[in-house]
């Protein structure tokens, strides 16, 4: 293929093309007649630029409708947190396609995902929960509202009775609003008396929040939008962003075929993104620590350090200078693989760019050290001074839509109030007990694996889950069904009945996001509205609805008629939320915190002039050679390592993706990327079942032979669950990140063994669980 080919196949080539069509498509629109511009724009967009698969065939629903037939809502995305918006087309409850508008679209213009523009038949699903259900001699049976909330209040009352506030366990959801995410923290805090609540962000970006708390001030990226489209330079790592997050990808892309921007990809699997980078470098998985700081040191001992900003705006040079001497680019290579040559290569572009972000996910975070990855890249971007300008800066790409905002923003974790704001502070804590009227629990509480363990010891003997599938998204699933299983009570709130559902002793129908009012806060911190699109199915409600329902029979009378009047309580408690409203966000579109006050414009980059510390400098710290925590055990039994992650078609646990039936003809079943080298070793042939072992346990899965991954690593997908078959039975629970307590789902010791064949001809085909998608790893 030439290059003229490239650029007219490709993402920059559509890009173009798009926008020279854009106009005339609007007016086709506002003539009334159907999608056919905006659907074919579509199909070309995915079967151009997503190179990772075959794009499926979808029914042109909306074609048989004209404009004046359907009803138009703008709203946010509910797949990742790139904080796509556009205009969703619906009628008579159903979804019929989505149209971006690139005047409300700040973030993504013109372009969707594959995801965000056609999953939607989830919505209308013969197997959504439409009215609450109570369990009785084991079966479920309905109920009503009234009865549902009566049963939860007196259970968890019970136990807070005999066993204390601290017997109970809650945990929120990512994928719900602010506003909701808001409400069930104080639901915890004020209402039952405890801090132990968490979400999902703890299996995912915990080591995030952890190390850029500590180094510059907010737990969030601190680069814009337009970092992304028009910075020099890019470090890529642990992230598999055209699949995961595909319209981040796609500007990347773009600026590196029209500007010849660099990028550097330090990944275990040469994922599509490789294809692009100026150097791909194929790093042995868990040892993150040892490249980056190759790469300071190589940066500082040849002088090419940003010295004026180090000076300035940053402490702590000297004791990272002296942490990163043993860094050398040959003990580079020794432990991760990665050439002194590419080593120089890299480090040499990154500090002469003029601009640079620094971009990671679950591949730097999920670790049992991940939050000394993330403090090493952290220091990086310091010493080579990329961070507080507008083409420049840290930038982790959130997984679940609402992550940022409703698992960090609104404080559904155990140590911090809304705003990152901590419990354990005495003149915090105050305020919040003015403004809840109750004295607040003064210590932090469990996290959502500390949760499960101390159930595990009795000390949690009943739990609230809200829109979370921890049978699923936990490690070690099968020690997480015996401790879920053995709870005194346990309720739930979601779409369908999960697996974790099917344990519960009450079930609570809850919205989903095309059926929600209220915000979302995408992974670049814009906070915008998300509308009601379509009714929900039966007797289910809104989250915050529900919560609020029972705050009340407890004898909490909130009192909020809406989402809006519950944001307004939010930035009355929390400074970087202040400034913003329901009513400035339905004028403005979308507005990036921090935003001190309602004349305040919102903050797309951070710390331009100062951090968000004490004394308004940037804090580096040294780190040190943290490999896994199976390195040092004996691998003669386990000669592989096995990295979980996400693919193009599917969304993290499947429940609203696997509904759709273009998705599932395309890709259905748990499989392997195993090398050649490793399958002509084992006897393993393409497309053959194989058995995967850890430690922990075992499953059946699909062969396929790819040179993707390295000869000592196999990769498995996180969506798909089976009879036999899910990536999470083989992960460790126990070791877990000393300060963001995430655990290590990226390596786990592991064999592979082929499946007999006559075993093969029964084996399961293993699909996505009835999981609700919180599992952000």
């Amino acid at each position: 293929m030439t290059d003229d080919d490239t650029e007219k196949k490709g993402v920059a080539g559509f890009m173009s093309r798009a926008k020279e069509q854009a106009q005339s498509t609007t007016e086709k629109l506002e003539d009334g007649s159907a999608f056919e511009a905006l659907e074919h724009a579509a199909e070309s967009f995915a079967a151009n630029t997503m190179s990772e698969g075959k794009l499926f065939e979808t029914a042109d629903a909306v074609s048989d409708y004209r404009l004046k037939d359907v009803d138009v809502t703008d709203t946010t995305c509910g797949y990742c947190a790139v904080g796509c918006r556009f205009d969703i087309y619906s009628k008579d409850g159903e979804v019929l396609g989505v149209r971006p508008n690139p005047e409300k679209a700040p973030i993504n213009g013109i372009s969707t995902c594959v995801k965000g523009k056609f999953s939607y038949e989830y919505v209308n699903s013969e197997d959504r929960l439409t009215q609450p259900l109570i369990k009785e001699n084991g079966e479920f049976r309905e109920a009503s509202w009234d009865e549902a909330i009566k049963r939860i209040v007196a259970e968890l009352g019970r136990i807070k009775e005999r066993h204390g506030a601290d017997a109970l366990g809650v945990i929120s959801s990512s994928r719900t609003s602010n506003e909701a995410n808001y409400l069930m923290q104080k639901f915890a805090r004020q209402v039952l008396g405890t801090n132990n609540i968490d979400n999902c962000n703890r299996l995912c970006h915990s080591p995030t929040v952890a190390g850029l708390s500590q180094t510059v001030g907010f737990g969030a990226a601190s680069s814009g939008i337009d970092a992304f489209e028009n910075a020099d330079c890019y470090v890529m790592a642990g992230s598999n962003t055209t699949e995961a997050h595909p319209v981040l990808a796609t500007k990347i892309k773009q600026n590196i075929k029209d500007n010849g921007a660099d990028a550097f990809v330090f990944d275990p699997r040469k994922i599509q993104m490789a294809q692009f980078a100026t150097q791909y470098s194929r790093v042995k998985p868990g040892y993150d620590t040892v490249w980056i700081n190759g790469l300071t040191r190589y940066i500082i001992e040849n002088d090419l350090h940003d010295e004026e900003f180090i000076e300035e705006r940053t402490v702590g040079f000297e004791e990272v200078k002296e942490g990163v001497e043993k860094f050398t680019p040959e003990f580079v290579e020794e432990k991760t693989n990665v050439p002194p040559e590419e080593l120089k290569n890299a480090a040499e572009t990154i500090a002469k760019a003029d601009s640079c972000v620094f971009c990671w996910t679950l591949g730097l975070t999920e670790h049992s050290h991940g939050t000394e990855n993330v403090i090493s890249m952290a220091n990086l971007a310091l010493v080579t001074g990329h961070v507080g300008t507008e083409k420049s800066g840290l930038a982790p790409f959130r997984g679940q839509n609402n992550v940022q905002g409703g698992g960090g923003d609104m404080g559904p974790t155990p140590g911090n109030f809304p705003g990152y704001q901590k419990v354990t502070t005495d003149e915090t804590r105050e305020k919040f007990e003015d403004a809840y009227g109750v004295d607040l629990p003064d210590k932090r509480g469990l996290t959502v694996t500390e949760q499960f363990l101390a159930a595990d010891d009795d000390e949690i003997r009943g739990m609230f889950v809200q829109g979370e599938n921890p049978i699923y998204s936990e490690p070690n699933l099968n020690h997480t069904d015996e401790i879920i299983t053995g709870l005194d009570f346990l309720a739930v709130q979601d779409i369908f009945l999960t697996d974790t559902a099917k344990h519960a002793d009450v079930v609570l129908p809850a919205n989903a996001s095309v059926e929600t009012n209220g915000t979302f806060t995408s992974s670049t911190r814009h906070v915008q509205l998300v509308k009601r699109a379509v009714d929900p199915p039966g007797n289910a409600k809104p989250d915050w609805e529900i919560t609020q329902k029972l705050a009340k029979r407890f004898g909490y009378d909130w009192g909020f008629r809406n989402p809006s009047e519950i944001m307004d309580e939010i930035n009355e408690l929390t400074p970087i939320y202040a400034g913003i409203t329901h009513e400035r966000l339905e004028i403005e579109g979308s507005i990036p915190w921090p935003c001190w006050d309602e004349d305040h414009p919102g903050t797309p980059n951070l710390y331009l002039d100062e951090f968000n510390t004490d004394d308004g400098k940037a804090h580096m710290f040294p780190t040190d050679v943290s490999g896994p925590v199976e390195a040092d055990m004996d691998d003669e039994e386990f000669p592989l390592a096995l990295t979980t992650g996400r693919v193009l078609y599917q969304y993290h646990t499947g429940t609203m993706s696997n509904r759709e039936p273009g998705i599932r003809s395309y890709t259905d079943e748990l499989f392997a990327e195993i090398h050649p080298a490793t399958a002509e070793k084992l006897g393993i042939s393409d497309e053959e079942y194989v058995k995967v072992t850890s430690r922990a346990d075992s499953i059946t899965v699909l062969a396929q032979v790819t040179e993707r991954p390295s000869e000592d690593v196999i990769f498995v997908p996180m969506h798909y669950f089976g009879d036999d078959g899910i990536a999470n039975r083989l992960t460790d629970a126990e070791h877990l990140d000393p300060q963001a307590h995430v655990p290590e789902y990226k390596v786990t010791d592991v064999r592979i063994t082929p499946v007999e064949s006559e075993s093969a001809q029964s084996a399961p085909n293993p699909v996505a669980a009835d999981g609700n998608g919180q599992n952000d790893n």
